[in-house]
């Protein structure tokens, strides 16, 4: 369970990343529209090419991220359905001891009643 928290906390850093990097890059984009010293022309063109850039920069990252987390979210399914099957083997072994155990005991018990 610990490398399973150990992804969500990744995984909500990625998140954190993201957010920081859309909210970087409009930030920039108003502050270019603030401080630019040619025309509203010119100022929107651009501001587009800046917009896509930053749009293209943001969805390869976040299809890298998703990617990222989709392969983490798999090995931790696999890691704990691995470790269910696991446990319920033991179980099933276990049951089987005990099974074995009761009718020693009983065997004994019908042994010393038919003794008597």
């Amino acid at each position: 369970m610990n490398e399973a928290n150990e992804e969500i906390i990744n995984t909500a850093t990625l998140a954190g990343f993201l957010g920081g990097l859309l909210i970087g890059g409009v930030a920039g984009a108003g502050a270019m529209v603030l401080l630019a010293p040619q025309s509203g022309k010119k100022t929107r063109r651009q501001m587009r090419r800046k917009a896509r850039e930053v749009r293209e920069q943001t969805t390869g990252t976040i299809g890298g991220g998703m990617a990222q987390a989709r392969t983490k979210a798999h090995d931790v399914s696999t890691s704990i359905v691995e470790q269910t099957e696991a446990l319920q083997q033991r179980g099933h072994e276990a049951l089987d001891e005990g099974m074995e155990r009761i009718a020693t005991v009983v065997e004994a018990g019908k042994t010393a009643v038919k003794g008597s």
